[in-house]
């Protein structure tokens, strides 16, 4: 709408003047939402980061950190890390993309968690992650439309006993059949 409304004023006079620049406000307001968020995340790098700069082998702690401050590592923070732990930002940015446990957006209210170890997957994971993702209509690593879910794998809950098994919201639960699937998701969206 920025461009509509700096189009509308060039074109208008008078009262046609003010009503394409209170067009443009909705932009404007998103724009400071997104800097004051932007904003907030930078503080909550930098409180981790005096905690941790000074240790050794201190990027995953920090990389911890910062996900269970702000639950994904935004973009925009990276340089910060980079910058004082002296690595480059491809450095950072390589760690955060290799290990999956790393979100670079924000994950959905509920996190699942599908068990992707072998012991898991002799027991019956892959059909139970093909049908997780038909259900909730995403793929690992992704989130359900109404962002409601997130799909991710995990290697090893340590219930190979009790395979297969994921965990939903940090809460483990073993012997997961299509149908139990269903029943945890239903539960979960109905105490939303």
């Amino acid at each position: 709408t920025q461009c509509r409304a700096v189009q509308g004023a060039a074109q208008d006079t008078g009262d046609n003047m003010a009503s394409a620049i209170v067009e443009s406000e909705p932009d404007l307001r998103g724009a400071a939402r997104s800097a004051s968020a932007d904003m907030g995340a930078l503080i909550a790098v930098r409180g981790v980061l005096e905690r941790r700069v000074g240790m050794p082998g201190a990027l995953l702690p920090i990389l911890h950190d910062v996900q269970d401050a702000l639950g994904h590592i935004p973009a925009h923070v990276v340089p910060e890390i980079a910058a004082a732990l002296g690595l480059s930002r491809a450095e950072v940015h390589g760690v955060i993309t290799y290990y999956q446990h790393f979100r670079a957006e924000p994950a959905g209210s509920h996190v699942l968690q599908l068990c992707r170890a072998e012991s898991c997957q002799a027991m019956g994971a892959d059909q139970l992650l093909n049908h997780a993702k038909q259900h909730l209509g995403c793929d690992l690593h992704g989130t359900t439309r109404d962002g409601a879910f997130s799909l991710e794998p995990v290697y090893c809950l340590g219930l190979c006993a009790s395979s297969p098994a994921m965990m939903l919201d940090g809460e483990p639960h073993a012997r997961v059949t299509p149908q139990m699937f269903d029943a945890l998701v239903a539960r979960t969206r109905s105490e939303s």
